[in-house]
């Protein structure tokens, strides 16, 4: 898209904007709001009580309860825990009517007859807030920083067409945002049902079916067995349980897997740690190799992996590790514990806790088709492919979000600081 810029400019002397149209004017916040943050109240997680009432903190609504604090049209900016070094995300954002905010987001009420509030708050979604937080373990935006941000002023009567035009066109950017990510959950629909389709009932859909006895499992091909995994897997152990003190630690060292390195049925391997070789080889129970199956015991408990050959030997952290058998595929596995069909059993016998924990116990007695090894292959492999397809249009659609979002984020900077002028533009 193209846009005209002012005629005249002036400078600005703010850091994230170096100039400025001519006829607009710069003012500190503190003389353009009244700050309220002597009127929030935090309350505890254990001591609200549910209702109606929208509970704010510093990046939005955490909560509902059943009193108010305020009743009115005020800006919030987060304190501490905002995203102020996201520029894709705000850090500022209006509320309205009957509300309670806790003490991790500023309150502000803005004089409207010298600028409206919107305006007040894209600038300071526009601001750089490296210039007001500096050398803090925890990024927090406290009151005297606040009151001195600059706050770039257009006359009102561009004021309210600026906030028309950004309404109009950020509304179309977020509309297109949201169909994309609607596409995306129909996609990973898409995905869980594929999966649960073929690892549960194979790749022929008239392939004769039989009662595996087993109420929970339901209906398996004919030619399909029932088995525990205590009767297939040549070892199921937990990974090292406990700290690991800093003279075990080399990042030259041999990899360290955690819980969290296991996402989306893949082996994730960013952000490793890495332990000493006189440590991993202390451990023996907690050494991986390449083919063997790892489930997450805390977390989303049950969601597994296979190491993939890259990944030769390893030491794992709170993992089960489940070595395959001579008549086990590895690939095939990973899928049937990451289906629908085991992930929800898994959460029953947890009593639903999606943050319970996953032990050997379970593991060993948990009952999974077997199909044979020529068949895991073939399904392992034609999963591979078709979740590959997905994955890949997903993560085009992904692309092109941040792509939208990058240019609200940029469109939005340009107009709160003058950099295009839309006096005119059709709104």
């Amino acid at each position: 898209m193209s846009y005209k810029d002012y005629d005249n400019y002036k400078k600005s002397n703010i850091g994230w904007s170096n100039k400025i149209p001519n006829h607009w004017n710069i003012q500190k916040l503190k003389f353009l709001s009244k700050n309220k943050d002597n009127e929030r109240v935090p309350i505890s997680a254990e001591d609200r009580e549910e209702g109606e009432y929208p509970y704010y903190g510093a990046t939005g609504i955490v909560d509902y309860v059943n009193n108010y604090i305020f009743n009115e049209d005020l800006l919030l900016v987060g304190e501490d825990g905002a995203p102020f070094f996201d520029r894709n995300k705000d850090v500022a954002f209006l509320i309205s009517g009957k509300t309670w905010v806790n003490n991790h987001a500023h309150v502000l009420k803005i004089n409207r007859s010298i600028i409206l509030d919107k305006i007040v708050m894209h600038s300071l979604n526009c601001t750089d807030y490296s210039i007001y937080i500096k050398g803090s373990t925890r990024d927090k935006l406290n009151q005297e920083q606040l009151k001195d941000i600059p706050i770039i002023i257009p006359p009102m009567n561009e004021q309210h067409q600026i906030a028309n035009y950004l309404d109009k066109n950020t509304a179309k950017i977020d509309a297109t945002i949201a169909k994309n990510e609607e596409l995306i959950q129909l996609l990973e629909e898409k995905r869980v049902a594929l999966i649960n389709q073929v690892v549960t009932k194979g790749l022929n859909p008239d392939m004769p079916m039989k009662d595996s006895g087993v109420e929970w499992i339901g209906e398996i091909p004919e030619h399909w067995e029932i088995r525990k995994f205590a009767h297939m897997a040549d070892r199921i152990v937990v990974g090292y349980v406990g700290s690991i003190g800093e003279s075990y630690t080399d990042e030259t060292g041999i990899p360290l897997i955690k819980t969290e390195n296991v996402k989306n049925g893949k082996l994730n391997l960013e952000n490793l740690s890495y332990v000493t070789t006189e440590f991993h080889l202390k451990n023996k129970k907690s050494q991986i190799k390449s083919g063997d199956i790892l489930i997450a015991r805390h977390g989303e408990s049950g969601r597994s992996c296979v190491v993939p050959p890259s990944l030769t030997v390893a030491n794992s952290l709170n993992i089960v590790i489940l070595q395959s058998g001579k008549n086990m595929n590895g690939y095939y596995y990973s899928y049937l514990l990451n289906s629908y069909l085991i992930q929800e059993h898994m959460q029953s016998i947890q009593g639903g806790a999606v943050q319970g924990v996953v032990n050997t116990e379970d593991i060993a007695f948990l009952k999974v088709h077997v199909p044979s090894i020529s068949e895991q292959n073939q399904i392992a492999k034609y999963l591979d492919e078709e979740t590959s397809k997905i994955d890949k249009t997903i993560s085009k659609i992904q692309k092109n979000i941040n792509l939208l979002e990058e240019y609200k984020t940029s469109l939005i900077h340009h107009v709160v600081t003058g950099k295009i002028d839309v006096r005119g533009e059709e709104i």
